[in-house]
């Protein structure tokens, strides 16, 4: 599974993103999405994902509300509709895919995409 994300940018605190992850390979197949953020000298946080056939979503405690994880099964992608954007949510946004069982913690996860960078000025 390959993972190209882009999205990312400057913004105002208040402002909105949209971040997007487009995954290719042989077999897609059943396969778990997950967007996660890592800022400077902290650990990588998960922020959201959920099964890519299904339509329960979970998301982090410090974004629940704001973002939205969504899925476009006929583009092979998903993206995250970030609003209410806050200097805290400053960090570079990695996308990840996996097969086995969906879980917060990153180390689990085994497909990664490149970051893309996302800076929420105060």
């Amino acid at each position: 599974v390959q993972l190209q994300a882009s999205g990312g940018g400057l913004v105002q605190a208040g402002g909105s993103l949209r971040l997007f992850c487009a995954a290719s390979g042989r077999s897609l197949g059943p396969i778990l999405m997950g967007w996660f953020r890592q800022a400077p000298g902290k650990e990588r946080e998960f922020v959201a994902g959920g099964a890519w056939a299904g339509s329960a979503s979970y998301y982090g405690d410090s974004v629940k509300g704001r973002f939205t994880f969504i899925r476009d099964n006929t583009k092979n992608t998903v993206y995250l509709r970030m609003d209410g954007l806050k200097p805290e949510d400053t960090a570079v946004y990695y996308c990840a895919a996996d097969r086995v069982k969906f879980s917060r913690d990153a180390g689990t996860w085994t497909y990664w995409g490149q970051g893309t960078q996302v800076t929420v000025s105060s």
